[in-house]
């Protein structure tokens, strides 16, 4: 048995939710749970990922890039 809750929504909100539902009589409860199911990463980044990320961004903040152009050449390729 699902419990029933009220909530207050601004209008607004509302209106957002109605225009993302699939077809005219789906839930309001199924369509906040499909974009609660979208905002939560249930597989998060790894520490070596993260590392990864955080290594590329001093890169670039530091300039340690490479064009498209110069990698193509540097590889031969067209």
């Amino acid at each position: 048995m699902t419990a029933t809750t009220t909530i207050c929504l601004d209008p607004k909100v509302k209106d957002k939710l109605t225009s993302l539902k699939y077809h005219s009589r789906e839930s309001y409860s199924s369509v906040i749970e499909r974009l609660t199911n979208l905002a939560i990463d249930e597989e998060p980044l790894s520490d070596e990922a993260i590392k990864g990320i955080e290594e590329a961004l001093e890169d670039i903040k530091h300039g340690r890039l490479h064009s498209e152009e110069e990698i193509m050449k540097e590889f031969d390729l067209k």
